[in-house]
């Protein structure tokens, strides 16, 4: 495997440098969670899409600096 490094997100860094969280979450094959459950491939089950959403929440999350993690840990999908 790879290895790879992001800067926590913690609300004082660049915001913008951060989002390329989109890169985990296509490295976690969860990139597709981004577009809401409601333009997800029709093909994927509901049991799919929801693994998708768990593991794209998980990945941000574990990107977060503390103060924002708190702030976001109790959101149930990538979008909130």
């Amino acid at each position: 495997g790879s290895k790879w490094d992001i800067e926590k997100f913690t609300g004082s860094n660049d915001f913008g440098l951060w989002k390329v969280m989109k890169a985990v979450l296509i490295k976690n094959k969860c990139v597709e969670e981004l577009k809401g459950e409601a333009q997800m491939p029709a093909s994927l089950s509901a049991v799919e899409k929801s693994e998708m959403n768990d593991k794209a929440v998980g990945a941000i999350i574990l990107c977060l600096g503390d103060k924002v993690m708190r702030e976001v840990a109790k959101e149930t999908n990538d979008a909130a």
